[in-house]
């Protein structure tokens, strides 16, 4: 089937919602004012139960199907609520009203399409069990999914399935993308301390130069994934920050590197964290310098499951048609929070068309409102599928 009729009928309610939201943005667990908004709106739609203060700021309503039998059980689906601290550059008449923030990755439109998906769930109830729709705080960064799963998401409100959505820049509106199994990557952040012997840059031989052993490290730890890593997985390892020194005749007594590694697969990502002590232990003995690898393991591998994948990809065909569905998406090397819910849960996690827009976290990005319809339709057939009388 096409999009549904009800949900055209509401588009312009949850294009406003979204503008609203896009117009005050706010970061992390700091989302008082778009947790206070959710609520209302989910009570003002009569949801069976509005719960709020999970995982500090998320938001949770509970919506009961009406229908006798059938295959009950519990679905949960999930849109993040947080911004970036991005400057705008959109000149949108919407544009952010916060300097130094924006919603510069969609979870505005991901968060009015779910509200949208709600007042129509709560107007039909046109299935058996529970819809439970869940408004997560801190995705950029701050494991707001995990802090949800921590104050009993899962077991409170007995949440048998989970899935989770997200707006694809580059995929046409009206379309979507997935793949079973890994989908995004797990995301590592690393933190290098290299200790030397600082001195004057005239006479380096009486010194341990830190930034020599830097520059080395750089290179060589490049050698990880080109040469350690199989051809036929993937990883990446980025190192994005350098810092040493104050002056440019002076040989620094300590530098810091920063960076950032991804993977799809445990198994390589033990690899990487492996494979990086023992570059810097090899750099260490080679220059002299004391070299400290902080490896910090952020979120996991999204991965999707098998049968979840394949509803997905039904549901999906039903609102853009088959042919507008990419089974065999390429995997993605950025990371997503909702890899944590999956781990708690069988789901999956699908793109939606964002069309020809600016990338997610470019100043210049806005959710593209056409999408609204096809992401909210996708929402409701998920449920009323999944929950079939």
């Amino acid at each position: 089937m096409p999009i549904i009729n009800r949900v055209a009928d509401l588009q312009p309610d949850i294009q406003a919602w979204r503008r609203d939201l896009h117009a005050h943005p706010e970061v992390m667990y700091d989302v008082h004012r778009t947790a206070a908004f959710v609520a209302e709106q989910l009570r003002a739609f009569g949801c069976d139960e509005v719960a709020t203060g999970l995982g500090q700021t998320g938001v949770v309503g509970v919506i009961k199907g009406r229908k006798p039998g059938g295959n009950g059980g519990v679905i949960g689906l999930r849109a993040d609520m947080d911004a970036l601290p991005i400057e705008e550059a959109t000149n949108l008449p919407y544009a952010s009203k916060t300097p130094g923030k924006m919603h510069a990755c969609g979870h505005d439109g991901h968060t009015a399409m779910l509200l949208g998906a709600a007042q129509y769930l709560a107007e039909t109830r046109n299935f058996a069990g529970d819809a439970v729709v869940i408004f997560q705080p801190a995705e950029e960064g701050g494991a707001g999914a995990l802090a949800m799963i921590n104050d009993g998401l899962m077991d409170r409100f007995k949440i048998e399935q989970v899935y989770g959505m997200h707006n694809g820049p580059g995929i046409p509106v009206g379309s979507f993308a997935i793949r079973q199994g890994p989908i995004m990557a797990a995301m590592d952040r690393i933190s290098i301390q290299i200790e030397g012997v600082g001195g004057h840059a005239a006479y380096p031989h009486k010194t341990i130069d830190p930034v020599l052993a830097g520059s080395q490290l750089v290179v060589a730890l490049q050698g990880i994934v080109s040469r350690s890593v199989n051809p036929l997985e993937s990883a990446v390892l980025s190192m994005c920050e350098f810092h040493a020194g104050h002056a440019s005749n002076v040989i620094p007594a300590s530098a810091e590197l920063k960076g950032t590694v991804r993977s799809l697969k445990a198994e390589v990502r033990d690899l990487m964290e492996k494979r990086m002590n023992e570059v810097c232990a090899g750099v260490a003995q080679q220059t002299g310098a004391k070299i400290t690898l902080d490896y910090d393991r952020g979120y996991p591998v999204v991965v999707n499951h098998p049968a979840q994948t394949e509803l997905a990809v039904r549901v999906a065909g039903e609102i853009a048609g088959a042919t507008n569905v990419n089974t065999d998406m390429i995997p993605i090397m950025g990371a997503e929070d909702f890899a944590y819910m999956l781990e708690a849960r069988p789901g999956a996690f699908i793109f939606c068309g964002n069309g020809d827009s600016a990338g997610l976290h470019h100043p210049a990005y806005n959710f593209n409102d056409d999408a609204i319809v096809f992401g909210t339709s996708y929402w409701v057939k998920l449920v009323e599928t999944t929950l079939a009388a």
